[in-house]
């Protein structure tokens, strides 16, 4: 699973609590798209969230 480049997000992990109580493992996934970003001025393709592409803390190439 990717990691967001920015701010190091990626996957959570943790339980599904059905109406009996009865346990299973669950993942949450972080909304990480690959993106051309510059970064020094030069492009380079990298992984970042969609929070930071929103916030501009990436400019895109």
């Amino acid at each position: 699973m990717a990691k967001c480049a920015v701010c190091g997000k990626g996957a959570h992990f943790g339980n599904n609590v059905s109406h009996s109580h009865r346990r299973s493992n669950k993942m949450w996934k972080s909304n990480v798209k690959s993106v051309k970003a510059k970064v020094n001025g030069v492009p380079q393709r990298m992984y970042v969230c969609t929070s930071c592409l929103k916030s501009g803390k990436v400019e895109r190439a």
